[in-house]
């Protein structure tokens, strides 16, 4: 409804803006309540973590303890390997697989010289992620 201050009754060129308010309003309820079920996308299933036994057999441990005589012995997956040998055998272990990584365990007692030196070895063989297994990391803290 439109007020006109003059005296005359003429005719008014001011819109009436009331009706389209009403409008608006009534099309801003029937977004607010539509909205909320229109689907929001595909529905997903998150995937399962691998079974512990399988994820173990696909770990590859080089283990560095002392051996008779203050000599270093070297084992993959606790079978033996000398020392020149590791970088071939390596090689050949992640010829074939996506994932390369490795961990590498030694004997606290052990010095970190020979720990780095095997840790080189085995990047050279093409092992992009190496890991260092500790006591607590293997008691699963």
């Amino acid at each position: 409804m439109t007020m006109n201050s003059s005296n005359n009754r003429g005719m008014s060129s001011e819109i009436n803006v009331t009706p389209m308010i009403d409008v608006l309003l009534v099309l801003l309820i029937i977004f607010m309540l539509i909205v909320p079920l229109l689907p929001k996308g595909e529905a997903l299933t998150a995937p399962k973590p691998p079974d512990s036994d399988r994820a173990r057999d696909n770990v590859v441990v080089l283990e560095l303890t002392d051996g008779p005589g203050g000599e270093t012995v070297y084992s993959i997956n606790r079978h033996a390997v000398a020392q020149d040998d590791i970088q071939a055998t390596v090689a050949g272990i992640f010829a074939n697989r996506a994932s390369r990584e490795m961990f590498v365990k030694a004997d606290g007692r052990m010095a970190f010289t020979k720990v780095a030196d095997a840790i080189d070895t085995i990047r050279s063989a093409g092992v992009e992620r190496v890991g260092l297994l500790t006591p607590a990391v293997e008691a699963g803290r």
